[in-house]
């Protein structure tokens, strides 16, 4: 992998998106860059894969918002304490 090509990106986050890209490198021992990597491949996986897939297929997890504020009615919230878990059995999968 040190011989891939690399290019540069900038972007632009907030205060608070900072602060959790730089949670979530330490949280993993990683780079601010690695965190982004591993948060693209992320994103490619399919839906419903990994730990949190009973999640996903009883509803609990719904889609990301686009603003702050209350969750929409009648759709179910995944308690945190639930999504933490799965996201700690992930960790120590890898």
């Amino acid at each position: 992998m040190a011989d891939r090509v690399r290019e540069p990106i900038q972007v632009y986050l907030t205060v608070e998106e900072r602060a959790e890209l730089d949670r979530c490198a330490g949280d993993l021992g990683v780079s601010r860059s690695e965190a982004l990597r591993r948060g693209i491949l992320a994103l490619r996986r399919p839906l419903g894969t990994g730990p949190l897939r009973g999640l996903a297929e009883e509803g609990s997890l719904t889609p990301p918002q686009r603003a702050s504020g209350a969750p929409p009615r009648g759709r179910p919230v995944a308690p945190l304490a639930r999504i933490l878990e799965g996201l700690a059995r992930d960790r120590e999968e890898r």
